[in-house]
């Protein structure tokens, strides 16, 4: 289930298309035989991946068509989230980011011909589980919020436009924020800005007195200088899903929706009668049946599956 345009779709049962005003449509032919869970669709509509969250299976759609198959490492993938995600690059081609050959290397692949673009004989990627993955919304970056051992949950992040010119960089994220804690959730606020937030219940990284993010706080990070700015403690425990909505306001989706004011750590508005599950990491084997959820980047809508019904909810 993701969004396109203001529609749902769930390419994995005959595309069928939910929307708040028309009646439930089918604009595909087939259904996949094969449990796929979630999926993602690319900018133009034209390219779909279904996948398995806690597996190594995914399926490249055209148009509804199969394209081909693609896999990830088995290592660990029936405990953190597939690493996937697509981007439109600056050639105009639409890419399949994800990590065909190891948990650890992110990959750049064109997704009309299953190219691998970023092969080089020296790749010699750091030991971070890829997970989560999001793209700026002018596509010239893209964030990893994944995990590295014993375990904790990080975030990382690369320029599309260098990698694809030099793919060594995905190798290691060149910046990293200054934090005191593990960052489980992080979200776009624009190019430049990205929310971040750090677990409630997790061991610090520092217990010593600093101005610097602690667990339980959620803060500001520019991309572009490397700071981190607007700490705040909240009065909410700090989930995996965390979204900015604009430079004021986020969704916070653990245990069940709210409007969170993200300058100030308060709920402002809350559903305690949806659940949404009680994800915070990228690691989520143990959490059983979860909602399926999806953000609407361009009209803030969340989108939320609870077995046979599905809730959209509006800011």
């Amino acid at each position: 289930m993701s969004w396109f345009n203001d529609t749902l779709v769930d390419w994995a049962i005959a595309g069928k298309q939910y929307s708040l005003n028309e009646p439930i449509k089918k604009i595909g032919k087939y259904h996949f035989g094969f449990n796929f869970d979630s999926s993602l669709i690319s900018d133009s509509g034209v390219y779909a991946v279904l996948y398995q969250k806690l597996g190594t299976k995914g399926l490249i759609l055209k148009n509804g068509e199969i394209l081909r198959e693609i896999n990830r490492s088995y290592y660990h993938a029936d405990v953190f989230e597939y690493p996937v995600a697509f981007v439109t690059a600056k050639n105009k081609k639409t890419y399949l980011i994800h990590c065909p050959n190891k948990y650890c290397q992110i990959d750049f692949e064109e997704v009309e011909t299953g190219e691998i673009i970023t092969k080089h004989a020296d790749r010699n990627p750091s030991d971070f589980f890829h997970s989560r993955l999001e793209v700026s919304p002018n596509n010239t970056t893209f964030i990893s919020k994944g995990w590295a051992w014993h375990p904790y949950d990080f975030v990382e992040v690369f320029d599309i436009e260098a990698c694809l010119q030099n793919p060594l960089l995905l190798d290691k994220s060149k910046i990293s924020p200054d934090v005191d804690a593990e960052i489980c959730t992080a979200s776009y606020i624009n190019d430049d800005l990205i929310l971040i937030g750090s677990p409630n219940d997790t061991e610090s990284f520092n217990d010593e007195p600093s101005e610097k993010l602690k667990n339980g706080q959620v803060a500001i990070w520019n991309i572009k200088t490397n700071t981190i700015t607007n700490i705040v403690s909240t009065n909410f425990p700090i989930g995996g899903h965390l979204t900015a909505i604009d430079e004021k306001y986020a969704w916070d989706l653990f245990d069940y929706p709210k409007i969170v004011n993200y300058q100030t750590g308060q709920v402002e508005e809350k559903l305690e009668d949806i659940s949404t599950g009680r994800q915070v990491s990228s690691i989520i084997h143990h959490l059983g049946n979860i909602p399926k959820i999806a953000f609407n980047r361009t009209t803030k809508q969340v989108a939320i599956s609870n077995k046979d019904k599905i809730e959209i909810l509006t800011k």
